[in-house]
């Protein structure tokens, strides 16, 4: 059994918003308040980021159109006693997806981390 990280990013709509910074803030501020309202506080939420096509340069994950914004979360949580990473991508999705419910969640990275008895051999 191991531990993971697991990084997932969630596509999330804005109403009647006209600015970019507006659409964040809202975003990941309803997000955090959707999770600690069922006990996820643990859940980390920032903006994700997107890699500009003509020059690789990351800029905030957030498009408006129509006052609509969509903007790309990237949410990580701590998953514990994981038979892999599969199992991990299945527990995180579980887990954020039960507090978000009707939010498209995909799991972009999952990284094996150390578990507390490796920690305390060291």
């Amino acid at each position: 059994m191991s531990n993971y990280l697991v990084a997932m990013e969630a596509a999330w709509l804005v109403r009647d918003v006209e600015d970019i910074d507006d659409a964040i803030g809202v975003a990941v501020s309803e997000a955090g308040k959707r999770l600690n309202d069922k006990d996820k506080e643990y859940v980390e939420v920032e903006v994700g980021v997107t890699g500009c096509p003509a020059c690789g340069e990351p800029f905030d994950s957030a498009f408006i159109a129509a006052d609509t914004a969509l903007v790309g979360l990237l949410l990580e949580i701590d998953v514990f006693n994981a038979d892999g990473e599969k199992h991990a991508s299945r527990i995180a999705k579980s887990e954020v997806g039960g507090a978000l419910r009707d939010v498209p969640l995909s799991v972009i990275d999952v990284v094996e981390t150390e578990s507390d008895e490796e920690e305390a051999e060291a």
